[in-house]
């Protein structure tokens, strides 16, 4: 049984992480799409990936928040 050698709560954060993962890469594939049929030149790349990785930035500072306040 996957108990005996991982918590449920283990699975849940880890399998969070790589579908999170996954997901972040499925989106920059789709943007990078996106950016390349627009011909929008520059600025739409820009615009595009900008959005993308202030949402990814806030993922990330989400588990560097967690993180501190489980240490302290």
């Amino acid at each position: 049984m996957i108990t005996d050698y991982i918590t449920v709560a283990q699975f849940e954060e880890y399998s969070l992480m790589v579908g999170f993962t996954v997901l972040i890469g499925l989106m920059l594939f789709i943007v990078f799409d996106l950016a390349h049929k627009s011909k929008g030149g520059k600025w739409a790349y820009i615009a595009l990936f900008g959005g993308l990785c202030m949402g990814v930035f806030g993922f990330v500072a989400k588990e560097i928040i967690k993180l501190s306040l489980e240490t302290a």
